[in-house]
């Protein structure tokens, strides 16, 4: 794929054209700008997030309620929760992501919700948080617009990926006739390639992986899954494991393939499909449910982790550096995660209340993915009342933007929001969507000061903010586990709940 097809694989070129810009005085300068950068934001995000937790010792405290455009609209989850982690990522994200995530926002928190709201007793009569009320339709919509999306991305970059094998098959086959120079004599057919892709095609392919080492790799790991898997999770038996890693190398080359082309990984879309077909496979008295997010975490794990793999291959192909110790890298890295990423999670589901609604971690994607595997194994009699048809015009009118988007010229379709994003705070809510409007208002106006500027220091300060939030996590974890509670509960009240509260303690 990286030389014989000659695939781009954006994010991997831009890494490599990161790298080697370093590697020149000019670059080295500006890699300790960047750094200097990274650290003083780093340390604001981390003192920051030290800061707040001093006001947050009971529910709904702290500078994360603040009601920003007043308590009703925070009802409806409109508010700036001062997130450095969001704002951080509002700025790495394109000015598009953000305002169709804020688009989202409005049309769902702001429209449909309420107005489904009023409904109540006809519609449905459940509890807004069951998924047989009003949660229902936030969850289900919004599977809806993502799978809309993910269809159609699935079904374009398949075409896409087909129509360029097909055609590079054709010119590799008109390569190989030979080149007659003029005194007579068959000219060698990499005559015409230039002096460095040969020599980072030489590079390349002398620390090359042997095909047996892949193909051994693969199996040892499909025979330990297959004997592990299936007594973490009873009902995902041993075939359906072993079904799952003769079709995975399919689609994974299917992924790697449009990555290379679009940048775009479609893992999430292929576990999805994962989910409705082992789900259904399955059935609903022997496990479903459980069977097809299992199915679909072997499947994305796979298929993400090829298209990833190719990025960081592209990338050493351009910095001349060996693919056999990028790989090994990558399995000491997998190896350390194996360890890591339990624990990290340990540390998360003892020290917060993971999956919390209204919590700081709603884990949302978890409970989407959960009620698509209920979706597919109990079938549409799970919905509540119109929540079908609402699914169906959201399905179509992901599908219907996309073609859209790509019929039309760039410079209108730059300002058609994008589906998958607009789909994220039908759940959530629109809190962190102004986070990440922020971001996007900060490099909106430092662009506008100083573009150049902009463009360098931008991801050093977003990862910064980001880097230093997520940080302080760890001894916020520590200190919930040893039950060091805030001293402090900042909370926002209405003139007449705040009346009543002062009437209530002066009478205690």
């Amino acid at each position: 794929m990286v030389i014989d097809y000659k695939l781009t694989y954006p994010s991997g070129t831009a890494t490599a054209v990161l790298i080697n810009g370093f590697h020149t005085p000019q670059g080295d300068r500006l890699a300790r700008k960047q750094v200097r950068a990274l650290g003083k934001y780093f340390t604001f995000s981390f003192l920051w997030g030290f800061f707040q937790w001093f006001f947050t010792s009971g529910d709904d405290c702290g500078f994360t309620q603040f009601p920003t455009f007043g308590l009703k609209a925070r009802d409806q989850k409109f508010y700036f929760d001062f997130s450095m982690t969001y704002v951080g990522a509002g700025m790495i994200c394109p000015h598009l992501v953000n305002l169709s995530i804020l688009f989202g926002a409005v049309i769902s928190w702001g429209l449909m919700w309420p107005l489904i709201h009023n409904h109540k007793g006809d519609w449905y009569t459940a509890d807004d948080k069951s998924m047989h009320g009003l949660q229902g339709y936030k969850v289900f919509v919004s599977i809806a617009l993502i799978l809309g999306d993910g269809l159609y991305n699935f079904v374009k970059i398949f075409y896409i990926t087909v129509t360029n094998i097909y055609s590079q098959g054709k010119k590799r086959s008109q390569r190989e006739l030979p080149v007659v120079t003029g005194d007579g004599n068959e000219a060698p057919v990499d005559a015409a390639v230039p002096y460095d892709e040969q020599r980072r095609n030489e590079m390349f392919m002398k620390d090359g992986i042997p095909l047996w080492v892949a193909a051994a790799g693969y199996v040892a790991l499909a025979a330990i899954s297959i004997g592990v898997i299936p007594q973490i999770f009873r009902p995902m038996k041993w075939y359906f494991v072993l079904v799952a890693y003769i079709v995975a190398p399919v689609l994974a080359f299917c992924n790697a393939y449009g990555s290379g082309l679009t940048d775009w990984s479609l893992a999430s879309t292929y576990g999805k499909l994962a989910i409705f077909i082992f789900g259904a496979w399955a059935g609903k008295e022997d496990g479903g449910v459980i069977v097809g997010l299992a199915a679909c975490g072997v499947m994305m794990s796979i298929v993400s982790t090829a298209s990833d793999l190719m990025q960081d291959f592209k990338t050493g192909y351009l910095t001349l550096s060996s693919p056999r110790s990028m790989f090994v890298s990558q399995v000491i890295g997998t190896a350390m995660g194996c360890i890591i990423a339990p624990c990290t999670f340990w540390l998360f589901y003892k020290a917060f209340n993971l999956g919390d609604q209204n919590g700081e971690y709603p884990a949302p994607y978890a409970l989407i993915f959960r009620n698509m595997a209920i979706l597919g194994v109990e079938g549409f009699g799970a919905l509540p009342k119109h929540c079908l048809t609402l699914c169906y015009c959201f399905f179509a009118g992901a599908i219907v933007i996309n073609l859209i988007r790509d019929r039309v010229p760039k410079k209108v379709s730059q300002y058609i929001p994008l589906p998958m994003a607009m789909a994220i705070p039908f759940y959530l809510g629109g809190y962190f969507a102004i986070d990440m409007c922020v971001g996007t208002a900060i490099v909106f106006v430092w662009q506008k000061i100083n573009r150049k500027d902009a463009d360098v220091m931008v991801p050093a300060v977003a990862s910064g903010l980001i880097c230093g939030d997520g940080i302080w996590t760890l001894p916020a974890s520590f200190l919930a586990l040893a039950k060091v509670n805030p001293p402090i509960c900042m909370k926002f009240l209405s003139r007449s709940m705040n009346t009543k509260v002062d009437a209530f303690i002066s009478k205690g």
